[in-house]
C-alpha cells in the first residue's frame, strides 16, 4: 500500500492497466468537540482534499466512490454520508457532480447485525462464558462484513479505474488482488492521534483524582 507523503510522486504511466483505490481514513468531528480538535479536523480534511486532487492529476479522476455505512446509491447514499460526516460528504458530492458513481457499499442487514454485536461486545460481562460467546458472534459478523466490502470493490471497480474509499482506520478489509491502494494520510492525521492520546490521558487523570477525593 502506497502512503501519500511518504512516496515518490506517482506518474500516470506507472499504473496503466491497474485498478487504483485512494483510501481516506475517516475522521469524525463529533458534535460539541473542543475547538482545538475541530481545528485539527479542518486541517486534516483540507489536506485530504489537496492530496486527492494531486493524485487525480497524476493517475486519473475518481470514477467510483465507496463510503462505510452507505447501503444505497445516488442521492440517497449521499444523504447517508451527510448524516455521519460533513467533510467526506463534500468530497463525495464533488466527485458525483463530475460523473463518479457512488456505489452501494454496505449490505444493510449485515451492517445492522455487525453494529448490534459491536455494541454488545463493548459492555462488560460478569460471565466469561457469555463474554466469549458475544466476542465470537462479533468476530463472525466482522468477518462477513469485511469480506462483503472487499467483494463490492472487486465487483465494481473496473479495469484502470480510480476509486475513492472513505473508511475507518481499523477497517480490517483485505483489498482484492490487482488493486493498487494509495493511503491518503496528511500529516494532520498524526496530530489528531496525538491530541486524542493526550485528551484520553488527561481524562483518566481527572477521573483518578475525583475518586481520590
Amino acid at each position: 500500500m502506497a502512503e501519500l507523503g511518504k512516496m515518490e510522486k506517482p506518474e500516470a504511466g506507472s499504473f496503466v492497466g491497474t485498478r487504483k483505490l485512494l483510501l481516506v481514513p475517516l475522521v469524525y468531528e463529533g458534535e460539541g468537540s473542543p475547538a482545538e480538535y475541530m481545528e485539527l479536523c479542518n486541517k486534516y480534511w483540507e489536506g485530504v482534499r489537496a492530496s486527492i486532487e494531486s493524485l487525480e492529476a497524476r493517475i486519473g479522476e475518481v470514477k467510483r466512490v465507496y463510503h462505510e455505512v452507505v447501503s444505497a446509491a445516488g442521492e440517497e447514499g449521499l444523504q447517508m454520508i451527510g448524516r455521519v460526516s460533513r467533510k467526506s460528504h463534500v468530497l463525495a458530492q464533488q466527485r458525483a457532480g463530475r460523473g463518479a458513481v457512488l456505489e452501494v457499499f454496505e449490505d444493510a442487514q449485515m451492517l445492522a447485525e455487525f453494529s448490534d454485536w459491536q455494541r454488545c461486545a463493548s459492555i462488560g460481562f460478569m460471565s466469561n462464558r457469555v463474554g466469549n460467546q458475544i466476542a465470537g458472534f462479533y468476530a463472525e459478523a466482522l468477518k462477513k462484513r469485511v469480506e462483503h466490502l472487499a467483494k463490492r470493490i472487486d465487483e465494481t471497480l473496473g479495469p484502470e479505474e480510480v476509486g475513492l474509499l472513505f473508511i475507518s482506520e481499523d477497517h480490517k478489509v483485505q483489498f482484492p488482488a490487482g488493486v493498487e491502494v494509495f493511503y491518503v494520510a496528511p500529516p494532520a492525521l498524526d496530530e489528531i492521534h496525538r491530541w486524542l492520546r493526550d485528551w484520553r490521558a488527561k481524562s483518566q487523570e481527572g477521573a483518578t483524582g475525583d475518586r481520590k477525593e
